[in-house]
């Protein structure tokens, strides 16, 4: 295995590796600053130009929190595919085409938005690729339910958390409708409304299903057969039997 031969010049390539990084991590803070500080950017402006500038821009941070969560989840179940045993479980290739054709699509519209900085309509275009992802991820489910007439195995727990995500969303925009006496802000982001609906939609049909049409019925335990029970008699017998269990031999 290959060594340093000079330890200045080893020093010296680590501190420059720190050095880039730490450069390429704090770079994007200065224009998020400054954004705070002008309370302003590009897409700002753009929404205030589709929508009034007398509106409020109606993404929240935990909006954001959201995102960057679910970006290290989906990451994270990724690696437990990768290293967990999966039997004969295989990507197929409908799933496989879906990606390359979503990624490929995105790719397409960030070189048209370069051009003309139409960086809005981007985040729509975003917007209705996630909406599609979401359909997508919720449909083999509840067919593979509706298939085996069953939702053993069927995590209900995580849907009816996401259902209560789904409410509190509608909620959230809700009360800033109310505050701000504008339901702007509902289909300015039509995003996150048709996420919050599609979620409470799927959610209500697998309650359904769980509950009303495939409920989870508890196997009655049946009796061992009587081979094993007598298998178990014969296991319980002392392999030798005490005097007391014959009778007394008198020799004359």
């Amino acid at each position: 295995m290959a060594s340093w031969n000079s330890i200045q010049l080893e020093i010296t390539y680590r501190v420059l590796g720190w050095m880039g990084f730490a450069c390429w991590s704090v770079g994007g803070y200065p224009q998020v600053i400054l954004n705070f500080r002008r309370k302003s950017s590009a897409v700002q402006k753009q929404y205030w130009e589709k929508y009034g500038y007398g509106q409020m821009i109606p993404v929240a941070v935990n909006d954001v929190a959201f995102s960057a969560h679910a970006v290290l989840l989906t990451a994270f179940v990724l690696f437990q595919i990768a290293i967990y045993e999966r039997g004969t479980q295989k990507v197929s290739k409908i799933a496989i085409g879906i990606v390359v054709a979503v990624w490929s699509g995105a790719a397409v519209c960030v070189f048209v938005a370069l051009p003309t900085h139409s960086w809005l309509w981007l985040i729509n275009i975003f917007n209705s690729i996630q909406v599609c992802m979401t359909v997508v991820k919720y449909t083999p489910q509840a067919f593979l339910n509706f298939v085996r007439k069953s939702t053993d195995g069927f995590s209900l727990g995580s849907y009816l958390l996401d259902f209560s995500g789904g409410v509190t969303n509608y909620a959230q925009m809700t009360v800033l409708a109310i505050d701000q006496d504008s339901w702007v802000n509902f289909y300015g982001n039509m995003g996150k409304v048709l996420l919050s609906l599609i979620s409470i939609f799927f959610d209500l049909v697998f309650m359904c299903q769980r509950f009303l049409l495939y409920p989870s019925k508890k196997a009655p335990i049946s009796p061992p057969p009587p081979q094993i029970i007598s298998k178990d008699k014969e296991s319980l017998e002392p392999l030798l039997q005490s005097s007391s269990d014959h009778p007394l031999k008198h020799t004359v």
